[in-house]
């Protein structure tokens, strides 16, 4: 990646190694800003099936300089197939490039994409702090004051909570804002090996509970199915998950029916409610801005959460590049960003009402299609 020299700035923490801090920190760091990044994992696991990954976020890992390794570690391709949820087969989307040199779409596992990550951030030089979090800020003067949850302190000229939906620094920096809302949808999640005949993405609609294969490198497929939402006092464990998802995919043909014929109770399954919000502006206080879930989090219809958070963490770096002053850089940021957000908060939000109202495909297709061409267009 190249980028102008930031000048506005010398020292920026970035709160959460996630995908949208991991972008920040590397965005910072690579326009000469001394970026240290903190999370409250110790391990800095990442726990996830596979990922979707659309041209428009395969364009902003392009800008990150991690295409290549994206396209080697995951899979691309250029199509996707549309079945009944009986197996038979609809159509075929063609799905090319949106710009040279980035694919139509693809996937990867959610460990290997964090690991590359992760290697770019440690080939970088940034200081990388586990099992920490903030538990005060206080802009004074041209930075801000930073404690830390182990009784430390810390002064950056600019501090972003990129720490996820739950975000603390959005908690303690924000009180305009609040919780993501569920929007009454539930996400099924598996990651196992590949169907042998499965050669690209494919979507089952046409049942109560629409579902989607995504290949994620030479062996490995994640599968999602969308639900609507039952609450419940306690987790599912695994054998409950196991037995559960396989009974939901008792309908299903193609390759569903294969992933339901062959799951193992050894494959990672998993399955969450969904929740949705688009923070009210300002998307900053001072010397403190929010990016990626913390102030834009979306559900996975448009496959565009990771999407926007890198996108975002380009964005933050290349006005802090181009602005006379900070304050002027981040204003610039949110309103870069803010309608392209809320276009996918919104458009997700909107489909999962739609199917849990039981619309019709051409409905939804459609507008998932508007929606999927609008991001296309460059940020």
């Amino acid at each position: 990646m190249t980028g102008e020299k930031i000048e506005s700035i010398a020292t920026a923490l970035v709160v959460g190694g996630g995908i949208g801090g991991m972008a920040a920190a590397i965005a910072l760091a690579e326009r000469g800003v001394a970026a240290s990044l903190i999370d409250l994992d110790p391990d800095w696991r990442v726990y996830g099936a596979g990922i979707t990954i659309t041209g428009p976020t395969l364009r902003a890992y392009r800008d990150l300089g991690l295409i290549d390794q994206i396209k080697q570690q995951g899979a691309v391709t250029s199509a996707s197939r549309v079945r009944l949820f009986d197996g038979t087969v609809l159509r075929v989307l063609d799905e090319p490039a949106i710009e040279e040199g980035v694919p139509g779409t693809g996937g990867i596992m959610r460990p290997v994409l964090h690991e590359i990550m992760q290697q770019r951030v440690r080939e970088l030089g940034i200081p990388v702090r586990l099992g920490l979090t903030v538990s005060a800020l206080e802009t004074v003067g041209a930075g801000v004051d930073v404690r830390f949850s182990d009784d430390t302190n810390g002064h950056y000229d600019l501090v972003i909570g990129a720490d996820s939906v739950f975000s603390s620094v959005r908690e303690i920096a924000f009180p305009h804002m609040g919780p993501a809302v569920p929007t009454g949808q539930g996400c099924w999640r598996i990651s196992m090996k590949k169907p042998p005949e499965l050669d690209m993405g494919e979507f089952y609609f046409g049942h109560e509970n629409p579902a989607g294969i995504t290949i994620c490198g030479p062996d490995s497929i994640y599968m999602f199915m969308l639900t609507a939402h039952q609450p419940r006092e306690k987790h599912m464990d695994q054998a409950e998950l196991y037995a559960t998802l396989k009974q939901l995919l008792a309908p299903f043909g193609g390759n569903a029916g294969w992933i339901r014929d062959n799951m193992t109770m050894d494959d990672w399954i998993n399955y969450r409610p969904l929740a949705a919000v688009l923070q009210p502006r300002p998307w900053y206080n001072g010397r403190v801005v929010l990016l990626g879930d913390a102030v834009h989090a979306t559900t996975p219809h448009l496959a565009s959460g990771a999407g926007m958070a890198v996108e975002s963490a380009i964005v933050l770096a290349q006005e802090l590049a181009r602005a006379d002053s900070v304050n002027a850089a981040l204003i610039a940021y949110q309103e870069r960003r803010f309608d392209r957000c809320r276009d996918v908060v919104e458009t997700s939000v909107s489909i999962g009402k739609l199917q849990l109202e039981h619309a019709r495909p051409d409905q939804i297709a459609s507008l998932m299609e508007g929606a999927l061409a609008r991001l296309n267009l460059p940020f």
